[in-house]
């Protein structure tokens, strides 16, 4: 009679998660904000914080961990110095290739100077060798339309974001 007892509390301990799992659980309630407002300044802390707010608001669909440029503004005391190591990497990453499913994210302060880069980063990319990759240009209206004529024919799906507003 105790090997019985035993018995239906074990398979009653060991049933008891299972039917827990089996009850439906109620979706969470994502939490929504309203989109930050870009710095109006140099502060690069500040655009950090933008661009965490931005960059994943921008994704669209894209899952893997976005290639993200952040150049500072051109008051920074080694401005000249970053800028041509940005401009580098950013070069040397387009040039190895982007494979579809993945985002890059240009942002700075200094708009028309990340708008060089990106530029130069483009240059000599063939027409429709980045299909499914999406560029994502946060910057000043001026500067949109010279990225934009330059990103566009290698196939990316371009993104803007107007800082200006």
């Amino acid at each position: 009679m105790m090997k019985k007892i035993t018995r239906l509390l074990l398979v009653a301990m060991m049933a008891l998660p299972l039917l827990s799992a089996c009850k439906k659980e109620e979706a969470p309630v994502a939490e929504t904000k309203a989109p930050m407002a870009a710095p109006r300044t140099d502060d690069l802390a500040a655009w950090r914080d933008y661009l965490q707010d931005v960059v994943p608001r921008n994704m669209g669909g894209i899952a893997n961990q976005p290639y993200v440029y952040l150049l500072p503004g051109e008051a920074a005391a080694d401005f000249q110095d970053q800028y041509d190591r940005m401009l580098e990497k950013a070069q040397n990453d387009v040039g190895r290739g982007i494979i579809a499913g993945n985002m890059l994210a240009y942002a700075s302060p200094a708009s028309a100077r990340m708008a060089d880069i990106v530029i130069a980063s483009f240059e000599g990319v063939a027409a429709d060798t980045m299909k499914g990759v999406r560029v994502l240009f946060i910057g000043k209206p001026e500067d949109n339309e010279r990225v934009k004529a330059v990103v566009e024919p290698a196939g990316v799906d371009y993104v803007f974001v107007d800082t200006s507003k």
